[in-house]
């Protein structure tokens, strides 16, 4: 079974910059596309950034582009996002996702982001 743990959380100022990880076991990480999820309180689970299994196709949400940018080590069996320039309204609790070829869907336990001055 499928096991995603991430870590790099915390609480920044705007304008600054976090990396998060997300070690992944379990699973041939390699073959499998990932995704990096939020949710802020009050609101539904949001799609931040999307990577292909080998790393060479990337896409993300509108209000991230341009900011975030998602890259994996298939050697270490992790996925990252890098976020710079954070405003407020990417506070959130992150998640990382896998979905397998038996359409198994895995999520890791979350790390919280908090923006503010």
């Amino acid at each position: 079974e499928g096991q995603l743990a991430e870590s790099g959380g915390g609480l920044v100022q705007p304008g600054g910059s976090l990396r998060l990880s997300c070690v992944a076991s379990g699973f041939t990480f390699s073959s499998y596309v990932m995704r990096w999820y939020r949710q802020a309180p009050g609101k539904e689970r949001e799609l931040v950034a999307t990577i292909s299994s080998a790393g060479g196709t990337t896409t993300y949400g509108d209000s991230v582009k341009g900011r975030f940018t998602i890259s994996r080590d298939n050697a270490k069996n992790t996925v990252y996002l890098r976020m710079n320039s954070l405003k407020p309204e990417d506070t959130a609790v992150y998640y990382c996702n896998v979905r397998d070829f038996s359409s198994n869907v895995y999520w890791g336990q979350g790390t919280q982001v908090t923006v503010s001055s």
